[in-house]
């Protein structure tokens, strides 16, 4: 799979774990003419509890490794992944690897919507807890949005949730709920709430169940793949170094065997996946 350097190559997308597989999803939804490499660092995940520095270099291993394998953009797919890594790879790591190459992150892009999606300028965030902690969410948009009202509450069960298959429990609904609810009590303005975990939307049915009337709910997918469709038409010169031919493969630091059957809780299709060493 390993490129020559300066040909072109598949766009990265990374995760922690398979989350990130929503991020593709609306990737691919939005621009399917493109090569995607997929890469679940799901040995080490989660991520979401682990301090900055050790998120940092888990994160630069996979982005390292994501580039040998001839990518020249790559899109941290993973909410912590881009609230603890991506500012230190973007100034630090880049600039020494290969300046013309290109590390994104997914906080960003939810940020730069989120103006438009709230009338009250009160806005809710649910997250893990290493994204909450991070106040990644509160600084972008109050970057962009100085008016804007920003509060979060961690879920710290729904990611297990998703990834045992137990979506449609009754203990899903008492999860949901409770942290919904925590959620309005810190802000009954709340007009708009961003799923701050690539998780999180296939939690979707129990939280539009829990959500009051007329809140909002912001996944990330569509709203990643738009700023990535952007960002290819303002930059021509990374446009041009993705391959196009509609193909995704995937790679795991765990068993591909696992990976398998978990990437179909978020994909409902076989994929090709291979075991990677970082």
């Amino acid at each position: 799979m390993k490129n020559l350097p300066g040909t072109p190559g598949p766009i990265g997308i990374f995760d922690s774990g398979y989350g990130g597989l929503t991020i593709l999803h609306g990737i691919r939804r939005l621009l399917p003419q493109y090569d995607y490499l997929y890469l679940g660092d799901n040995a080490r995940a989660p991520y979401g509890t682990r301090s900055f520095d050790v998120v940092y270099e888990f994160t630069r291993q996979s982005v390292m490794k994501l580039f040998e394998m001839g990518c020249h953009l790559v899109i941290l797919g993973c909410n912590t992944a881009s609230a603890k890594a991506l500012r230190t790879i973007q100034q630090n790591d880049l600039p020494l690897v290969d300046p013309s190459r290109r590390v994104l992150g997914i906080i960003r892009p939810t940020a730069e919507i989120i103006g438009s999606l709230t009338e009250t300028r009160h806005v809710g965030i649910l997250a893990t807890e290493g994204t909450i902690k991070s106040e990644s969410y509160t600084l972008e948009i109050q970057k962009l949005f100085p008016d804007i009202s920003v509060s979060g509450v961690a879920c710290p069960f729904w990611v297990p949730l998703v990834e045992y298959n137990e979506c449609d429990s009754p203990g899903a609904d008492y999860f949901v709920k409770k942290r919904i609810d925590q959620l309005m009590a810190l802000d009954s303005r709340i007009d708009a709430v961003i799923l701050g975990c690539t998780h999180y939307p296939l939690l979707m049915p129990k939280i539009q169940k829990y959500i009051p009337s007329g809140v909002r709910i912001v996944p990330q997918g569509d709203y990643v793949a738009d700023s990535l469709r952007s960002y290819l038409s303002r930059h021509p010169e990374m446009e041009r170094k993705c391959t196009r031919g509609g193909r995704v493969h995937y790679l795991t630091t765990e068993s591909p065997e696992k990976f398998r059957e978990s990437a179909q809780i978020f994909l409902h299709e076989p994929v090709e996946v291979e075991s990677v060493t970082l």
